[in-house]
């Protein structure tokens, strides 16, 4: 998904003085969301994920980033005991995400660096606004800025493009996918979450999704279904069951069981029912019958597959 708010990177701009008599440089970082408080204070938190390390994935972007020789530039330019304040001006209009765990990338580096933000994750910034800065060791500050503004331009554009889909779809909601960059999963659905949208499954772990492949190879939708319902009475697990249906009379197929059977199904998938038509416009006549078809008796979710 790309980024809606741009960045850039930190400058250098003019020499001062603080009282102490040290030697500081003022540097203005072009930035775009941050606002950092501890992780625990946060206000909209990251989705509960039982394997998922976020501290991992800074140490591991910070790693890529350094490799074997650190920051040989910096290293080479800047003295070691050099104390500057960046600070984080918004490039574009969005919402504001990845706060949180920027400054998670910032306390990693460095737990002496001091960060400021006027700003929270969620929060709507116009162009040219300055909602955060970071004091310290300008060789800390420099290794971590790139990590921070790289997730947090990545989740401010996932956040400010899920925020207009999901102000557009009220009073439905919207549910993203698990087509997610790889490694970056709860980074992605925690955007979501920060521009308003609300998750989906987070794996294959906390959800059943009865998928087409999954129907080809049962042998169908009712006995996919009954597939299902003994496996999680066999292994006593309670948790959502969401079937994909194609067409009407698969979504008939499925009522049919589930009038029949005692099923722990909880939603229907109503997949591509919406027609594209030539001049731009989509046909939804499918899809309305099918949800009427439905009647309220299950939770109903629409995928379409756009070519973007």
């Amino acid at each position: 998904m790309p980024g809606i708010l741009s960045v850039s990177s930190i400058v250098l701009p003019h020499w001062c003085t603080t009282s102490s008599g040290r030697r500081v440089v003022r540097m203005a970082a072009a930035h775009t969301p941050i606002a950092g408080v501890s992780f625990e204070a946060v206000t909209i938190k990251p989705p509960s994920h039982p394997t998922y390390d976020l501290k991992g994935i800074i140490k591991l972007a910070l790693a890529e980033d350094a490799g074997n020789r650190w920051d040989v530039t910096c290293m080479a330019t800047i003295p070691f005991d050099m104390e500057v304040e960046a600070h984080f001006l918004a490039k574009e209009d969005g919402i504001i995400a990845g706060i949180a765990l920027s400054e998670m990338v910032f306390q990693e580096v460095d737990p002496s660096l001091k960060v400021e933000w006027s700003r929270k994750d969620g929060d709507y910034v116009r162009k040219g606004l300055q909602f955060g800065k970071v004091y310290g060791r300008a060789h800390s500050i420099v290794v971590a800025e790139r990590i921070a503004l790289n997730f947090m331009q990545r989740m401010s554009g996932i956040a400010t493009l899920t925020k207009a889909m999901a102000d557009a779809a009220q009073p439905a909601y919207i549910l993203e996918t698990r087509k997610t960059a790889p490694g970056l999963r709860l980074v992605d659905k925690w955007a979501v979450l920060i521009g308003g949208g609300r998750n989906h499954r987070l794996g294959l772990f906390d959800m059943v999704l009865i998928k087409d492949n999954h129907i080809s190879i049962a042998g169908g939708i009712s006995n996919a279904l009954r597939s299902v319902d003994q496996y999680l009475e066999r292994e006593n697990l309670q948790m959502e069951v969401e079937v994909e249906t194609r067409t009407h009379e698969e979504v008939k197929e499925v009522l049919q069981y589930a009038s029949q059977t005692k099923t722990s199904l909880t939603r229907i998938m109503l997949d591509n029912m919406v027609v594209p038509l030539p001049n731009g416009d989509v046909d939804v006549s499918m899809l309305k019958e099918a949800v009427e078809l439905i009647n309220r008796k299950f939770e109903t979710e629409v995928s379409h597959d756009f070519i973007m």
